[in-house]
């Protein structure tokens, strides 16, 4: 379990109890692992103490904040080598729930990755005004046609991949620094022939912290969609 943290301090504890507790209560070998970015409300600190009174949860401290992209690739790079045969992905603010974390694994017994979708049938969104529902299809739509791909949730963040797609894909084959990350590893999964399935999730808004969503974030995921469309017809035509 990879979830990285930028001034979660109300979340990082509660967040990481309830999925120590699912894991247990699945029966999953699993190992939670907390990447700070150095956090100015101390996130590293409070987690670095409960991983001290918790054997299956550690701490990856950052030196700065460089976005969610480079944090990821460095948490998947630290659980290739404790020999991780499935990573999943999720966020630190609740608005995953990590009661689903079961289902997404256990898709990937017959996928290489499984996506928590918010669009699909039996996917949801909870606590997002009219707004930014929108916002988010459209945000998918475009991703979706430009891209081509068979897949209705690129922007969501909540993910299991198998251990190939980590090796091949997540940890080093990816550039985007923002939310971008999310489209480029499903398109790079895709491209590359791995079985991606989307599993129903609701999301819920944050109910504390503050969201690291901005429009420069944005800007820097709809141009990435386009240099991905662009890198895949210089392909074909060589």
């Amino acid at each position: 379990m990879c979830i990285p943290t930028y001034d979660e301090a109300e979340n990082v504890v509660p967040l990481v109890t309830s999925v120590v507790g699912e894991l247990e209560r699945a029966g999953l070998d699993g190992h939670v692992l907390v990447i700070d970015d150095d956090s100015p409300d101390g996130t590293g600190a409070i987690a670095e103490e409960l991983a001290r009174r918790e054997p299956r949860v550690s701490v990856l401290h950052r030196r700065e904040k460089q976005g969610l992209g480079p944090a990821y690739r460095d948490g998947f790079r630290r659980a290739l080598d404790a020999g991780a045969a499935a990573v999943v992905e999720m966020d630190c603010d609740f608005s995953h729930d990590p009661a689903a974390v079961p289902a997404l694994v256990s898709a990937t017994a017959d996928a290489d990755l499984a996506i928590g979708s918010r669009y699909v049938e039996g996917g949801g969104i909870s606590r997002w005004g009219l707004a930014r529902r929108a916002i988010s299809r459209a945000g998918c739509w475009y991703a979706r046609t430009v891209l081509g791909l068979p897949v209705r949730d690129l922007t969501g963040g909540f993910k299991c991949f198998r251990r190939p797609v980590v090796e091949q894909v997540a940890a080093g084959g990816t550039r985007a620094a923002g939310y971008g990350f999310q489209i480029e590893t499903t398109f790079r999964a895709h491209e590359r022939g791995f079985e991606v399935v989307e599993v129903p999730i609701r999301f819920t808004d944050r109910g504390a912290g503050k969201s690291k969503m901005s429009w420069r974030i944005a800007v820097e995921a709809a141009l990435l969609v386009l240099r991905l469309r662009l890198g895949r017809l210089g392909r074909a035509r060589r």
